[in-house]
């Protein structure tokens, strides 16, 4: 199925009263913050997390607003094929999840802090979609880089599951880090580039809206 951010904007204005009562019901869940810790946040050196929740595009521009996060880089991970293209990834065979690789500085943001902007930020409970983006590529995962994340986000998860956050069971797959493959230096900071674009307007500029004000006290200044 081919993504609707590259649809025209006439079609889009067709689909986006479907597209806005799908992005309602993915705004429902309200986390709350991790109450474990998994990762230390004295060590000095930088940490990296893995993350798919959709659209990367999505993902990406949430990121780069956290403070302590030091880069983003959005891109393909968890399927069979070797340096995939977009092409490739968008017809949902490759395996690969569209996701992001997030650097971050545990002195400023803890690897819970990166779970909490995570699961704030997409739809846990949709099986392989997230709004009207649809297949496998579009799955929400975390890929871990440690016994310590995995197990963070393991606790998270059944923290999140006990509080009844959502109503349908958390799909969240959680698996080792596999390669990361960068996508196409077009994807990267898409939204700060291309944020009128339709899909950026009525998709991405919600998800950052909520950030901003669900996380106004952790965003860089």
């Amino acid at each position: 199925m081919s993504k609707l951010r590259h649809l025209t904007s006439a079609i889009f204005l067709v689909v986006l009263p479907t597209l806005l009562s799908c992005s309602s019901r993915q705004e429902n869940g309200n986390p709350p913050r991790p109450q474990q810790k998994g990762t230390s946040p004295m060590s000095a050196s930088l940490d990296t997390a893995t993350l798919g929740g959709g659209c990367f595009w999505c993902i990406e521009a949430v990121y780069l607003l956290l403070d302590g996060v030091v880069a983003v880089e959005s891109g393909y991970a968890g399927g069979s094929v070797e340096n995939p293209t977009y092409k490739q990834v968008c017809t949902g065979t490759t395996g690969h999840a569209e996701v992001c690789r997030v650097t971050f500085d545990p002195t400023k943001v803890s690897y819970e802090d990166i779970l909490h902007v995570f699961f704030s930020s997409h739809d846990p409970t949709t099986l392989n979609r997230q709004g009207n983006d649809v297949g496998t590529q579009y799955r929400s995962v975390i890929f871990t880089h440690s016994d310590e994340q995995d197990t963070a986000a393991r606790l998270y998860i059944a923290q999140l599951e006990a509080a009844k956050t959502w109503a349908d069971p958390i799909v969240t797959e959680i698996a080792p880090a596999p390669t990361f493959y960068k996508a196409e230096d077009y994807h990267q900071n898409y939204f700060a580039r291309n944020g009128d674009q339709p899909y950026c307007a009525f998709v991405v500029r919600p998800k950052v809206e909520k950030f901003k004000k669900q996380f106004s006290d952790k965003m860089k200044q």
